[in-house]
């Protein structure tokens, strides 16, 4: 039964084709205040018709009585006038008379009550308010197969009709929430009498009684407080509503509105929260947990309580069956084979990368937009539950003994795709996103920025250097290891991170030419031609640094990082899809491979020896700046790009954590965790130093020892822009 034209109230006739209808519950306040009007007119009638039957009684010869005197006029000379005797009012027409002005008050007054309520009740100047009315946007973001990762704020799924969902969804709300729903219109007085006797047993408000209808009124205009004040509003709002719209109307906009629990409002939302799918597509064991739900969306969503919401589930389809809307088979069927929660990663930590999402979000679509947004996002869910897990595994009582606090760790693919974000220990405990907002001093993992900026101006990984005291303007930066092992390949230099050398090269060839090459590499945050900028003495973030190996393992090809493949509303209405971007040429392929070489050298040989992978090529540079304030590792594949930095928030010291330590054990664990379901592909320059075992490789070797010492001759010889006198 819907509210058809039949349902109409008999006073209202068809509007023409076009015309606005009009509003109902105006009419009903119209009426009400015509009828008061006309009782009005009925108690004042009788009121008169009573006081002429009272005077005529008490003055039988009224009509023989003398017209009246003219004003002015006196009486006859030598007579006095008499008076006029006056009617008595006997005490039956003053009981009519006050019975007729107590009902005309009585009357009047709730028509004026009534009337001014329909003219005051808040109602939608339009009926598409009823669908928008208190919506809160929410971001759902999705992995980079489209699965649902995590969702915040309340979501509403898409807007459906009850003709496009399952029957016997739709009456599993109905033989749930409102059983005479297609009975009444509007206000269920079975049902209420029901629930006063309740609550007057009871001594107070305990049951509602309340209608589809009144609960769609409650939600659309009322507060939820439990009193008779309220329930009346409802009563009157449910009629205007039954009166507007049909009872399909009715039922699709409350199933679009009403709360299911976990942030989910309305049936599709909470069916993809659920169960994964539309509510088109939902089982009948799916759609009697759903009915089951608004009776305490807060108490019984089954992803917290999954018994709480079963037993719910199996009273709704008891309910259906008694009803006969379903068979015995069916329910037979719907308890053996029972709805399964789509399980989200329960155990994933994502809440940095979620915040990273939609701040970028936000700003590709142009803001906040009140619309709900699906966010598929570039994240590899198995990479993440990996990298979590190296965190989570390396923070443990060894780094706490370390006095290492914090870690992070960030890896994208070749392409410039974030896979895997961690931004601290424990999301719930600290949201700063340390991957991406914590400004660090990399020590020498800056190192391969200078280095790849010296291959550019004519050294080679076969370059001579010595190891030697270097004294620039005052400052002498020393080794990590105490003392100094004279002449070294550029090779062994890097792979032992030898500072003296790092310097000179610098010197060399220009502080300037590192700051441009760390700019064409990606990095973002400020860099001056500093003295110590070849130590990586300069402020730099994790995402910033480890997005700048990327050319180092592509060719020399440097993409745009992003996080973010397409964004949707609601309604699965594109607002945004990445364009397909082509990287720019950051460094000559020969660059990039000459600097796959050197760090390769670091891995075998030097202070990442502890990163090496076993199954596949990869390279890397570690990282520690003065008194252990900071380490990292930031190392690549031909696939994966990863950085990895430990320290604390406060700058506090860690005692003696290097970037070959725990940083590298972080780095290790996720890398092989990561490619295990990878290709094994092979990584251009990533090959162990010559050893000059024959006399011709080893003249040249004397050779470039002979250019190395002229080179740091001049090098010497060169101060402040003037040469030295000999």
């Amino acid at each position: 039964m819907s509210g058809d034209a039949q349902d109409a109230p008999p006073q209202q006739k068809a509007a023409p084709p076009g015309a606005r209808r009009a509003d109902p519950l105006m009419a009903t306040a119209a009426a009400a205040m015509d009828r008061a009007v006309k009782s009005f007119s009925r108690a004042g009638t009788r009121l008169s018709e009573g006081m002429s039957r009272a005077f005529a009684r008490e003055n039988p010869h009224s009509d023989d009585l003398p017209p009246a005197t003219a004003p002015g006029a006196g009486a006859p000379i030598g007579r006095s006038a008499s008076p006029m005797k006056k009617p008595a009012l006997s005490p039956r027409l003053l009981l009519d008379a006050a019975a007729a002005g107590f009902s005309l008050g009585a009357v009047g007054l709730l028509g004026f009550l009534f009337g001014a309520f329909v003219y005051l009740a808040p109602r939608p100047a339009d009926d598409a308010d009823l669908w928008a009315v208190n919506r809160s946007p929410s971001v759902v973001i999705l992995d980079r197969n489209g699965e649902e990762l995590a969702a915040r704020g309340a979501r509403y799924g898409q807007q459906v009709s009850v003709s496009e969902l399952p029957p016997y969804l739709v009456k599993a709300i109905v033989a749930t929430e409102d059983r005479r729903f297609f009975e009444h219109r509007g206000v269920d007085f079975r049902g209420s009498l029901r629930a006063l006797l309740s609550n007057l047993r009871a001594g107070r408000v305990v049951e509602g009684g309340s209608t589809i209808t009144q609960q769609l009124a409650r939600n659309l205009f009322l507060s939820f407080d439990q009193n008779y004040t309220r329930k009346a509003k409802e009563a009157l709002l449910a009629l205007w509503i039954e009166g507007r719209y049909s009872k399909e109307q009715i039922l699709s906009i409350y199933l679009n509105r009403i709360y299911f629990g976990a942030g989910a409002y309305g049936i599709d939302s909470a069916a993809r929260t659920y169960f994964g799918k539309s509510a088109r597509e939902v089982s009948l064991a799916e759609a009697v947990m759903l009915a089951g739900l608004p009776k305490a969306p807060s108490q019984l969503p089954p992803t917290l309580n999954p018994g709480g919401a079963q037993n719910r589930a199996n009273e709704v389809l008891q309910n259906l069956r008694e009803t006969g809307a379903i068979s015995e088979f069916e329910a037979r069927d719907a308890v053996l084979h029972p709805a399964v929660v789509a399980g989200g990663d329960s155990n994933a930590d994502i809440g940095w990368f979620f915040d990273y999402v939609a701040e970028k979000a936000y700003a590709l679509v142009g803001g906040p937009t009140g619309m709900d947004l699906i966010v598929t996002t570039t994240l590899d869910r198995k990479m993440q539950r990996v990298a979590e897990a190296a965190v989570k595994s390396a923070l443990g009582v060894e780094a706490r003994t370390a006095g290492a606090e914090q870690a992070a760790l960030v890896a994208y693919d070749v392409n410039g795709a974030v896979r895997a974000m961690v931004g601290g220990r424990s999301y719930l405990e600290s949201q700063f996103n340390r991957a991406t907002q914590a400004l660090r001093q990399p020590g020498s993992a800056f190192k391969p920025i200078l280095y790849a900026a010296a291959l550019e101006n004519g050294v080679t990984p076969d370059s001579i250097f010595v190891d030697q005291p270097v004294d620039i303007d005052g400052w002498r930066p020393e080794n990590y290891t105490p003392g100094y092992q004279g002449r070294m390949r550029l090779t062994e230099a890097v792979a032992k991170s030898t500072n003296t050398i790092a310097v000179q090269v610098s010197e060399m060839i220009g502080r300037g030419k590192t700051v441009e090459m760390g700019k064409r590499l990606g990095i973002k945050s400020d860099l001056q031609p500093i003295a110590s900028i070849a130590l990586g003495g300069v402020n730099v973030t994790l995402e910033e640094l480890a997005a700048a190996y990327i050319p180092f393992a592509d060719a020399g090809w440097a993409p745009d990082t992003y996080a973010i493949d397409r964004i949707e509303n609601q309604n699965l209405e594109l607002l945004y899809e990445r364009p397909a971007v082509k990287p720019r040429r950051a460094i000559a392929e020969e660059t990039a491979e000459g600097m796959t070489h050197l760090l390769y050298q670091v891995m075998t040989t030097g202070t990442g020896a502890g990163a090496r992978l076993s199954n596949r090529d990869a390279v890397g540079k570690t990282g520690t700046t003065n008194d252990w304030r900071d380490a990292w590792f930031i190392g690549y594949s031909a696939q994966l790009v990863t950085g990895v930095w430990v320290g604390n928030d406060d700058f506090s010291s860690m005692q003696k954590v290097t970037g070959g330590t725990i940083p590298a054990r972080i780095w290790k664990d996720f890398m092989a965790g990561a490619h295990q379901d990878l290709p094994r592909l092979p990584l251009k320059g990533a090959y162990p130093a010559a050893t000059y075992a024959d006399e011709s490789l080893l003249l040249g070797f004397y050779r470039d020892v002979a250019e190395g010492l002229r080179e740091v001759r001049r090098d010497g010889d060169v101060r402040d822009g003037r040469r030295r006198r000999r």
